[in-house]
């Protein structure tokens, strides 16, 4: 139920407060490692993803939508806690334990509101179905952070699809529960939301459901009858990418299975579904990011930007593809939480675009600078971070920190293939640099490590 407080913090900042019981459900859809140009409404020619498609053409899409991070663990606490992975004390990826190596990069924090929680204020039940990535134990799983529910996996990347484990661990969980499930993950992660959403259709509260899939993540796993249809009807099809598009195409029916499941038990109405993925696709693994520079790991748009639409019958316009608008992974907290009518009123980095959902163009946006930041400790990145600043078209990266910076001007070399030298931009190379150094100073009073024993 909405609390006086939050009826009034509507008023006050200018959002309509949602009566009860019209506040609206929330299914959010990430993915793991899609690569930009691996959906067929985004170009693929190979590949067939008519569900995913259709659910672009429902809602708004966005072509220039970034992950918080070129890699997983980063991105996700952006989306849970609203703010820069570096301030949310995870720059890295979080791993599971391996003998003799350093495996954490980050450690969620524990002092700030996560978005379960802020929407469980407003009486949403909450839910993770899928992969969490942010932590093995107390007090950094999902049910430590404000999901009442929690079917899924743990760890990081699964080493098979069937049976679900990591370094020879079972991460499978049903809250705080050891579970061994069979069958192939993406199948399981979708056949646990639909039964999630058959229970919500005489549930007095609204839901909050979060369905992170590991697929496309390596290994490249499809199961074989995909693999074989897609051979089939690929002539010439290399098989490297052809895991990768039968992987693709069979996360592509989960997720449609979960909207006709929404919509047979008539929720997709008043819901919002967002569907996104955490990072770029993994170029060597057969990824396209086309027609983007890189890809995954990597600081280069491909690595970076992600194919991202917002769905909302009637209040959001279908069929509109927005070419312009910048927004990132962290902006979902205070976007989500403005819609549902419980808007934040603690201090985030994320920023609201509920107003571009909305439609309304006299809504002028505030300028800001958007920052990307990676720690990780294998023998290419050294412990040392790499970054990426941009400002309006222009763009600062390196992708390791062992290379200089380099500047590009998005507008006129959307592909990253000329930089330009420091000498010929010297003012916007310094305000960028300055700019993205302020920002790490300030990240860097948060804690990230884990106390190790």
């Amino acid at each position: 139920m909405r609390t006086f407080f939050s009826i009034i913090a509507s008023v006050l900042l200018g959002f309509p407060a949602i009566a009860a019981g019209t506040a609206p459900n929330i299914l959010f859809i990430m993915v793991d490692d899609l690569g930009y140009g691996d959906l067929s409404c985004y170009g693929a020619t190979d590949l067939k993803t008519p569900h995913i498609d259709a659910l672009f053409n429902e809602g708004m899409r966005f072509d220039q939508f970034y992950a918080n991070c070129p890699v997983c663990s980063p991105t996700r606490a952006s989306f849970l806690t609203g703010l820069y992975p570096d301030n949310a004390g995870v720059p890295g990826v979080i791993r599971t334990p391996l003998p003799g190596k350093v495996p954490n990069w980050g450690n969620l924090r524990n002092d700030v509101k996560t978005l379960p929680s802020h929407l469980k204020e407003a009486g949403y039940q909450t839910a993770l179905i899928g992969k969490w990535h942010l932590g093995l134990e107390k007090p950094d799983r999902p049910n430590d952070v404000g999901f009442d529910y929690f079917h899924g996996f743990l760890g990081d990347m699964m080493d098979d699809y069937y049976d679900h484990r990591r370094h020879g661990v079972n991460y499978m969980r049903l809250n705080e529960t050891t579970i061994n499930p069979e069958g192939h993950a993406t199948d399981l992660f979708s056949d646990w939301t639909r039964d999630y959403l058959q229970k919500q259709k005489s549930a007095e509260n609204p839901f909050f459901l979060y369905l992170a899939y590991n697929a496309p993540h390596t290994p490249i796993q499809p199961p074989a009858d995909w693999l074989e249809k897609v051979k089939s009807r690929e002539t010439g099809i290399s098989e490297k990418r052809a895991a990768l598009v039968a992987l693709i195409e069979h996360l592509d029916a989960g997720v449609g299975s979960v909207i006709d499941t929404l919509k047979s038990e008539g929720l997709a109405e008043n819901t919002i579904i967002v569907f996104t993925s955490d990072n770029g696709g993994q170029s060597s693994v057969g990824a396209r990011n086309a027609p983007l520079h890189g890809g995954k790991q990597e600081m280069w748009e491909g690595g970076i930007r992600v194919g991202t639409a917002v769905v909302w019958p009637v209040k959001i316009e279908a069929g509109v593809r927005n070419k312009e608008h910048l927004s990132m992974t962290m902006d979902f907290y205070p976007t989500l939480s403005e819609l549902a009518g419980h808007p934040v009123t603690h201090q985030i980095d994320g920023r609201s675009f509920a107003p571009v959902l909305r439609g309304e163009t006299d809504w002028q946006e505030p300028d800001r600078d958007l920052f990307w930041v990676r720690l990780e400790g294998n023998q290419r990145y050294g412990g040392i971070p790499y970054h990426a600043v941009r400002r309006g078209d222009w763009k600062l990266l390196r992708n390791t920190g062992f290379e200089p910076y380099q500047l590009f001007n998005l507008k006129n070399d959307p592909g990253e293939n000329n930089p330009i030298p420091k000498n010929k931009a010297p003012k916007i190379y310094s305000e960028l640099f300055d700019s993205l150094m302020q920002h790490i100073n300030h990240a860097g009073k948060y804690k990230w490590q884990r106390d190790m024993p």
